[in-house]
C-alpha cells in the first residue's frame, strides 16, 4: 500500500466532518458550554456546604449546569438555536452574580460571546446546480431549478421618508373606493 491510498479516507472524512460542522452553529454551543465548564471549575464548595447556603448556592451549581446542557443542545439541535442563544445570553448575564463573577469573568465572557453567535448563525442555503454558465432557462435539465430573475433597483426614483409618506393626503382612488363600499 502506499501512502496516497491512506489519503482518500482521510479526506473524506474531514470533508464530512466539516460539512457536518457547518450545518450547525458548532463553534457558538462549543464556546458556551466551555464558558459554562469554566464556571463549574471555579466553585470550590462541596455540596454539604451547598446545602447550608440555600438557593444561592443551589444557583452556583444550577446556572453553568444549565449553560453547558445549553451548548450542547446548540449543537445536537440547531433548529432551536435562538431559544439556546438567548437563554445562554441571560444566563451568562446571571452568571456575574451566582457564580464567582461569572467565573472570574472568563465563563461570563465564553457564554456570551457563544450565545451572540448561536444568535447570528444562519443555516446554509444549498443552491442549484447549473449544467453550463450560459444555460438559459429552456437549456436547463428536468432536475435543476432556474435562478429567480431580480427586478432592478431604481436608483433614481425619490426615498421619501415615513413621516412624509404618513402625514401625505390619501389619493382620489382610495376616496372613491370608500364611497362605493
Amino acid at each position: 500500500m502506499t501512502a496516497g491510498q491512506h489519503a482518500a479516507p482521510a479526506a473524506g472524512v474531514r470533508t464530512r466532518w466539516r460539512r457536518w460542522r457547518r450545518a450547525r452553529p458548532f463553534t457558538a454551543g462549543l464556546l458556551i458550554a466551555l464558558g459554562g465548564a469554566e464556571m463549574l471549575v471555579t466553585l470550590r464548595a462541596p455540596l454539604g456546604v451547598l446545602l447550608h447556603v440555600g438557593p444561592q448556592g443551589l444557583a452556583a451549581y444550577l446556572v453553568p449546569a444549565i449553560l453547558v446542557i445549553c451548548g450542547v443542545l446548540l449543537i445536537t439541535t440547531p433548529q432551536q438555536r435562538v431559544f439556546y442563544a438567548v437563554l445562554s445570553l441571560v444566563l451568562g448575564l446571571v452568571s456575574w452574580l451566582t457564580s464567582n463573577l461569572g467565573g472570574f469573568l472568563i465563563g461570563m465572557l465564553l457564554a456570551l460571546v457563544g450565545g451572540a453567535l448561536a444568535f447570528a448563525w444562519t443555516p446554509v442555503k444549498t443552491r442549484a446546480a447549473r449544467t453550463a454558465p450560459e444555460a438559459g432557462p429552456a437549456e436547463i435539465g428536468p432536475t435543476e431549478v432556474a435562478p429567480a430573475q431580480r427586478e432592478p433597483v431604481d436608483r433614481s426614483a425619490p426615498m421619501e421618508s415615513l413621516d412624509a409618506i404618513l402625514s401625505a393626503e390619501p389619493s382620489p382612488h382610495r376616496d372613491a373606493r370608500a364611497e362605493r363600499g
